[in-house]
């Protein structure tokens, strides 16, 4: 089995992996923490450059990484497996660095059904055992299978006597049809984390307006943000502005409105703005409605002093991506984002 060193530009930290491992899981074993989010090379959050060396690309979406992305010297990290030793150029995330990942056994405390196709889920770790993360990462649940099926943690770090899931019901997804269909208290589950770079940043100054972005269950890692902002009465963000743009199909995919109608009563710093994009009659929907991206854009002239965080369809975070950047001069470095790829059917 080869073995090749892996060299982190602009750090210079230098690393030892086998062939076997890609770029991302060298790193994480090693204890560099760089971009990621769903490690199935769906999203593009790990992208980054080769500078020099030879890559095995792996199976990764096309809009992910296209042919002219690999022509740059662009891969996806949770896929490329080195061919060569490799000279690399990459961010890393230091606020993560000393938070072990784990693989733990939970039980399942309470089922709460809050929409027509939305549970929560709360799950209660061993006797004095407690997971330590950072606001907006998520977990993997093993399935007996060897499958994996990635969920935000939607409670702060400070309020972790339960860990809080939201599933969704996919058609055709193993873990949601178990969800709905045949989950009951007292299960147990194993799960590993916490996972993924999608978590609250310091603003660069102390008045920088913070955008949350959500689309349907997106909403689960932007409640644990906003948790632990308002729970830890954090003196980072007195001086911030920041706004919530939820955005669902219908009023039933906005779960929790009642919670974010309380924050926004409670905290004058904040505001709430929910967007349905296609309202039912029955829904009697006297808000916003379109795309949820969209709102932002109408409300706001400029971006360019803002953070954002985005959170849902990859679609959605794509979208607001793309026309913040290019309409309301947003700077890339502070758009951060986690995109939700729904698992595929068990016969796909």
């Amino acid at each position: 089995m080869a073995s090749y060193r892996i060299t982190f530009r602009p750090s210079g930290r230098i690393i030892t992996t086998e062939s076997t491992e890609t770029i991302l899981e060298a790193a994480l074993h090693h204890g560099l923490s760089l971009p990621y989010g769903c490690r199935n090379g769906s999203c593009g959050t790990c992208k980054g450059k080769i500078i020099q060396g030879i890559v095995d690309y792996g199976v990764h979406s096309e809009e992910a990484l296209t042919e002219q992305e690999k022509n740059q010297q662009l891969a996806l990290f949770c896929c490329a497996r080195p061919l060569s030793d490799l000279e690399i150029e990459c961010q890393e995330i230091e606020a993560i660095k000393d938070i072990k990942i784990r693989t733990m056994p939970c039980r399942v405390h309470k089922l709460e059904h809050v929409a027509s196709d939305v549970m929560i889920i709360y799950l209660k770790l061993p006797a004095n055992e407690r997971l330590q993360f950072l606001p907006g990462q998520y977990i993997d649940i093993l399935m007996k299978d060897g499958q994996r099926r990635s969920f935000s943690l939607a409670n702060a770090p400070a309020n972790d006597e339960f860990l809080q899931l939201h599933t969704r019901n996919y058609a055709g997804g193993v873990f949601s049809e178990y969800v709905f269909s045949h989950m009951k208290e007292k299960d147990i589950l194993r799960f590993e984390g916490p996972l993924g770079s999608f978590f609250l940043h310091d603003a660069p100054k102390k008045d920088t307006p913070i955008i949350l972005l959500a689309g349907g269950t997106g909403f689960a890692p932007v409640k644990s943000m906003l948790e632990h902002i308002f729970q830890t009465e954090n003196t980072r963000f007195t001086h911030n502005t920041i706004r919530l743009y939820w955005g669902a199909r219908t009023r039933d995919g906005l779960y929790l409105s009642n919670l974010a109608e309380k924050w926004a009563a409670e905290n004058e710093n904040f505001s709430y703005i929910p967007v349905l994009s296609e309202p039912l009659i029955t829904d009697d929907w006297q808000g916003r409605t379109g795309l949820v991206h969209q709102a932002v854009i109408n409300d706001m002239n400029t971006l360019s002093d803002c953070q954002v965080y985005a959170c849902g369809a990859p679609a959605m975070v794509k979208a607001a991506f793309d026309d913040f950047t290019h309409q309301r001069n947003l700077q890339s470095e502070n758009f951060f984002s986690d995109a939700f790829v729904p698992s595929k059917p068990a016969t796909a």
